[in-house]
């Protein structure tokens, strides 16, 4: 049993139940649905503003970190699995998928007939060359860890079997990261990342990291009811005020991010539309919990209890959000602790915690940027003034945006973040959380975490796994080293020449990355 692209997703209850009650004969893939929407046109150069992006970006997917790099990964790439526009996971080169029992193996179909830009026609030995480009004890990709669970894969025809240590049954979720593009596989077995070639819809004509790319359909484009302008011009435009003026008078049709203290110019500008999306987006400041004071929970507790959350959502958001409670699970997800104390404003409990730690006072510094986060350094002023009420001196060190998330994120031990979060509570804990992992920001370890992190990742109990993630959160939110004061909504904004589908999706901003081969001239 197999599906075409466009048909409706199961749900991830649907994928745990299918792994459990059906066995080792459950196909998993999607079943038929229509979403009614206006007939699209094809022509026309798309021009797009993006906030984000930098000099030293990289062609590697293991790379891939900010919304540049992922708008262009999704534009000239394909993946096995695609989240769709309503959350749900449809095919995309994976025809369909079944699973054992245990939710330790996997079989994907590969589609036939998918060409790269260069030709090469897509087989199984891609797929295995391209994941594994991810793992190995020399790898150094962002998506290691959610790949490291693979122990081996195997070729059958046009089909891929994929073998984990243990049950993962949001495997198939997993293998639409954005990290984790089907490239071609050369003679070696293995990738060249360095490649521009892809199997998505557009093809790269021009790149220049940080500043822009220029696109052009790929006429091969398997998904015939997608990809429908010419060329699309990506423009790196870091200034808020620049890129809305290049919105306002024409230069571009769509800006990823809008600046939430003028957006209301933008409502009020004839032939604009603005676009708020409410998904799993967040702004966080980590602390690097190696390093003094931050080692000590006692001063990461009283920094929690120093900031002003609904201050933040207001003056930072504009209300385009809601608030944060130090760890990264949104309310719309399938397990988020609703039961969780949500932490507020406290100055006597912040200097609680200072004494806690043998502390009277404590001065520290904070490095912060707006590629950080839009607003992240007016929200650093709002903190230092917060905080002072708690007998925290901050101090607010403004950094140049260029370069921000090689010279500082990860480098300085008390920073800015933003995530577009993840489809699945283990998905996001295992990227940015679990011991040892790349992107665990903060450099944390909790055994009792980490236990719950592979013990919750294959059990198939639904209320057990719930638990488990509810703990995990509340072990995030109170020892863990992150402040995250509010989930953002992605707010960006549009010329009206511009058409959609009438769902526009969450998981990302730019409609799940995929703006590219979704969006039309109407």
């Amino acid at each position: 049993m197999s599906a075409d692209y466009g048909s409706r997703g199961i749900s991830r209850r649907g994928i745990l139940k299918g792994a459990t009650a059906l066995g080792a004969a459950a196909m998993i893939a999607p079943l038929g649905a229509t979403r009614a929407r206006a007939m699209p046109k094809k022509g026309g150069t798309l021009r797009v503003g993006m906030a984000h992006g930098s000099t030293t970006d990289s062609l590697d997917p293991g790379s891939w970190e900010n919304d540049t790099m992922i708008f262009q990964a999704h534009t000239r790439n394909n993946y096995m699995t695609e989240i769709a526009p309503d959350g749900s996971l449809i095919p995309e080169l994976a025809e369909g998928w079944e699973a054992s029992a245990d939710a330790k193996t996997w079989t994907f179909k590969i589609r036939d007939g998918v060409s790269f830009h260069s030709g090469h026609m897509l087989v199984a030995a891609d797929v295995i060359a391209s994941l594994n480009h991810h793992r190995g004890e020399d790898s150094t990709s962002a998506a290691k860890p959610i790949v490291a669970d693979i122990v081996d894969m195997q070729a059958d025809g046009m089909n891929v079997v994929i073998t984990l240590a243990n049950g993962n049954a949001d495997f198939p979720f997993v293998l639409s990261d954005y990290h984790l593009p089907i490239l071609p596989a050369q003679a070696d077995g293995t990738i060249d990342p360095t490649t521009t070639d892809g199997c998505g819809p557009y093809k790269i004509d021009n790149l220049e990291f940080g500043v822009r790319a220029d696109y052009s359909r790929h006429d091969g484009y398997w998904k015939k009811d997608r990809a429908h302008f010419d060329k699309i011009e990506q423009i790196v435009i870091y200034d808020n005020a620049a890129r809305q003026n290049a919105l306002i008078s024409g230069e571009v049709d769509y800006i990823d991010s809008a600046d939430l203290n003028t957006v209301h110019l933008l409502k009020r500008a004839p032939g604009i539309n603005v676009l708020s999306i409410t998904g799993t987006q967040h702004y966080g400041l980590p602390m690097d919990t190696r390093a003094a004071p931050f080692s000590d929970n006692n001063v990461r507790q009283a920094l929690k209890y120093a900031i002003d959350r609904q201050q933040m959502v207001d003056t930072i958001l504009n209300g385009y959000g809601s608030l944060g409670n130090d760890h990264p699970i949104g309310p719309g997800q399938r397990f988020f602790n609703s039961d969780l104390e949500q932490k507020s404003y406290d100055p006597d409990k912040a200097k609680f915690y200072l004494k806690e730690a043998g502390l009277d006072s404590l001065a520290v510094d904070i490095h912060l940027a707006d590629a950080a986060f839009s607003g992240a350094t007016d929200a650093g002023i709002l903190f230092s003034e917060s905080a002072s009420a708690g007998g925290i001196n901050l101090n607010v060190v403004r950094e140049p945006n260029d370069g921000y998330w090689s010279n500082v994120w990860m480098q300085k031990p008390f920073a800015g973040t933003y995530w577009g979060g993840r489809p699945t509570e283990d998905w996001m804990f295992a990227t940015a959380y679990a011991e040892g992992v790349p992107w665990n920001e903060t450099y944390w370890s909790h055994t009792r975490f980490n236990e719950l992190l592979v013990s919750a990742r294959s059990e198939l109990d639904e209320g057990l796994r719930r638990e488990q993630y509810h703990e995990m959160q509340a072990i995030v939110s109170n020892e863990g080293g992150i402040i995250i004061p509010m989930f953002a909504s992605y707010v960006g904004a549009y010329s009206d020449a511009l058409g959609h589908d009438e769902t526009v999706a969450s998981n990302w901003r730019n409609d799940g990355q995929r703006l590219a081969e979704r969006w039309w001239f109407a």
